[in-house]
Parts: C-alpha cells; structure tokens; sequence
C-alpha cells in the first residue's frame, strides 16, 4: 500500500494562512505541527500530523472546556 503524500511547507503555510517567518517562530517553541526534516533539508508534514494539529487548536480555544 502506498503511502499518502507528505505536504510541502508551502502547502502547509497556504492552508493555515502563515507566513514563514511566523510558522518558524512557532515551530522554534514546539507550537507548530509536527515536521519531517529531509535529508535534502526540505520539510514535509504528513496530512495526519497537521489535522492533529488543527484539533489541538481547536480544543485548545473552546471556552467551554
């Protein structure tokens, strides 16, 4: 089975509208979503590990828990 695509961080900054320089401050105090460094130095973010992450922000947010 193959596996799904890992997103570039251009896709990653487009669908959470950030710009770089803000992703990498959040990224150096471990708020950003979970990264795959390539040996090339590229970064990857597995679609499961950024979901994951959209649901940490959205409990994190709720008044109500």
């Amino acid at each position: 089975m193959a596996r799904p695509p890992a997103l570039k961080l251009a896709e990653v900054l487009t669908e959470i509208r950030m710009s770089p320089s803000a992703f990498y401050r959040m990224r150096a105090r471990r708020q950003a979503p979970r990264m795959i460094k390539l040996p090339n130095g590229e970064l990857r973010c597995r679609r499961a590990d950024l979901d994951a992450w959209w649901d940490m922000c959205e409990r994190d947010s709720d008044p109500w828990r």
